[in-house]
């Protein structure tokens, strides 16, 4: 080989080495600067507004063009999101043909108008929720560009997380509202049409100038800069001369910005000792139990977020607000919006889940396009073991109707590996169970796999490696490598990325010359580490370890539990001697049921008592 060439193959081979394998310390990301001035009528609810953005390439690369997101598009007819709705089997209930329907002031829109870099007019073209700009300048590694463009918006009727005139009556649900810079990563561009699904974004910092009626209260992303300008008149009365407020935000390291707004909220705060101050905002308008809910569920947020900084890591912003306003309930940037008309229980659960997100989704800004399971899932994991602990529900019955619904999904015939982009499942069933189900199982059963004191270590050490950041799949299962010591990449691998389904079974139990031999066996293609239960006839029990051969090693176990050699994955049989003269009874696999096996009818063996 020529020299020049081996010296390129180096080059290349170090470069792979640098951005092929992520470290943490080693690791690059976007940066975006947003300071916007904006204006709303309320009486047409459309929006007029300018945006500076600078935009600093992190990159190795040299950058050609940009893309944004203009997410109201999607609340047109013939939209990719309207079209997707009406034609997907199970569609949601809360889209259905309602975009379809709406009418010219109802529909949504975004459009920019006079966009520059660095003072020079870019062309721009439209495709649908996605704005494509091609730069006059190229912005290569280490350079600042500043965009500085004008936009116009019209608020849809409220058909999907944001929106005017909730069905709870809320006004405003600014979610996903102003042109917003794609994300450029390791991956390349992340330009995802906005057809129903999650989101992805550059993290910043945010400078909002919000002018708006001086009826309305206005809260979410951000800490109000000038709280003694603004002088709230009620809608009742005659107004004041200046018929607006001009309400001043600032949010910094954000990836979103996210606003509510109505004349009609009450502003509760509670003020967490050495944490961050906590905000509501519910209609004066709900009827008296409601009212009565969001008074109580002040406190348990504030246990809530104790659990989460505990378990996780410390919520490092000084507020954090829980919003009545959108369709159900939707994770934002230090808020969330949720409905407001629930039962207590109801209304706890929605905002332990949303509050969740703070951790997994803003903190950790996993690509919900890509990987929606490491949102939802592991969100829907800590929030049930937060108000396991909280509100003293039932661990077992949560995670019982979690497998159950789990297992029957796997049988179903129509699952897709959680690696399915989160717009390409087939069914919208499909991707909740994949998502939320699937995703909470993964970290139970990792805690399994790994045991408590490792697993606990995980959640610390993926939130001290990768808060701020945005972590793959294979970034947090390294965190579980390295604090278990344990080989995972298996787990990763099958649970996520195939349909390969855990199914291991008692296949006979026989007395011989030197005692009782068990054998077991491996049905399903994924594999996983098992525990065995022995009862004996006089009542004793007995507990079995048997590591897979593919982790290298094994997790801690109880002082009494036998470790037995090895199984390795190919060996679809498995046999094991109880040398000992007592009578056995029964064998029983996975006896504290955290294993998501798919046939537990074949995980237990009883025999007649002698």
């Amino acid at each position: 080989m020529k020299m020049k060439n081996i010296l390129t193959a180096l080059i290349l081979c170090c470069t792979a080495s640098l951005f092929g394998q992520r470290n943490a310390n080693a690791y690059w990301q976007q940066q975006v600067d947003y300071t916007m001035d904006v204006e709303m009528d309320v009486e047409t609810f459309k929006y007029v507004g300018t945006q500076q953005l600078i935009y600093t390439n992190n990159a190795p690369d040299t950058l050609e063009k940009v893309f944004f997101h203009l997410y109201f598009n999607a609340f047109q007819p013939g939209s990719e999101m309207d079209v997707r709705s009406r034609t997907i089997a199970d569609p949601d209930s809360r889209v259905m043909n309602r975009i379809q329907n709406l009418t010219p002031e109802d529909q949504g829109f975004l459009n920019v108008m006079n966009l520059t870099q660095d003072g020079e007019k870019l062309n721009t073209t439209l495709a649908g929720t996605i704005l494509e700009v091609e730069l006059k300048r190229p912005i290569s590694p280490g350079e600042k560009s500043t965009f500085n463009m004008s936009f116009e918006g019209q608020v849809p009727l409220n058909v999907r997380r944001s929106g005017k005139n909730s069905s709870e009556g809320v006004a405003l649900s600014m979610a996903q509202w102003y042109p917003k810079l794609a994300e450029y990563d390791f991956e390349g561009w992340h330009a995802d049409p906005y057809i129903g699904r999650e989101f992805h974004g550059v993290w910043g910092n945010f400078d909002l100038k919000l002018t708006i009626d001086n009826s309305y209260i206005v809260g979410g992303t951000g800490y109000l800069q000038n709280e003694e300008d603004i002088k709230i008149v009620s809608k009742t009365k005659k107004k004041r001369k200046n018929k607006t407020n001009t309400w001043h935000f600032v949010a910094p390291n954000v990836h979103d910005f996210t606003w509510a707004a109505d004349p009609d909220y009450i502003h509760d705060k509670l003020q967490i000792e050495n944490g961050p101050m906590l905000h509501f905002y519910y209609k004066n308008t709900l009827e008296e139990e409601y009212k009565k809910h969001w008074k109580n569920l002040q406190p348990i947020t504030a246990k809530l977020m104790a659990f989460f900084n505990e378990n996780i890591g410390v919520y490092p912003y000084k507020q954090y607000s829980v919003i009545q306003g959108g369709d159900g309930g939707m994770e934002y940037a230090m808020c969330t919006l949720i409905t407001g008309e629930r039962s207590f229980e109801s209304l706890v659960g929605v905002t332990s889940h949303e509050l969740a997100h703070t951790w997994f989704q803003f903190l950790m800004a996993t690509n919900e396009g890509n990987h929606p399971w490491m949102d939802e899932g592991f969100t829907e994991y800590i929030c049930t073991m937060a108000e396991v602990d909280v509100m003293n529900i039932s661990e077992e019955t949560y995670f019982d109707r979690a497998y159950k619904r789990y297992v029957n999904y796997a049988k179903s015939g129509f699952e897709q590996p959680q690696s399915t982009h989160a717009d390409r499942y087939e069914y919208n069933g499909a991707y909740s169970t994949s998502s939320y189900v699937k995703g909470a199982v993964f970290l139970r059963q990792l805690n399994y796999i790994i045991g408590d004191k490792a697993f606990k270590k995980t959640l610390h050490d993926y939130y001290n490696a990768w808060s701020f950041k945005h972590p793959t799949p294979n970034d947090f299962i390294r965190c579980a490598e390295k604090a278990s010591d344990l080989e995972l990449d298996w787990y990763l691998t099958d649970w996520t990325k195939t349909d390969n389904v855990i199914d291991y079974g008692v296949r006979t139990i026989e007395k011989t010359d030197k005692g009782t031999e068990v054998t077991l066996e491996r049905i399903g293609l994924m594999p996983m580490p098992t525990e065995i239960e022995i009862e004996y006839s006089n009542g004793d029990l007995e507990r079995y370890y048997i590591p897979l051969q593919m982790m290298r090693g094994e997790k801690p176990t109880a002082a009494k539990t036998i470790i037995l050699k090895d199984w390795a994955w190919a060996y679809p049989t498995y046999s094991f001697l109880l040398n000992n003269d007592k009578d056995v009874t029964s064998v029983s696999l996975d006896p504290d049921k955290k294993v998501a096996d798919i046939n537990s009818n074949n995980n237990r063996i009883v025999l007649e008592k002698k």
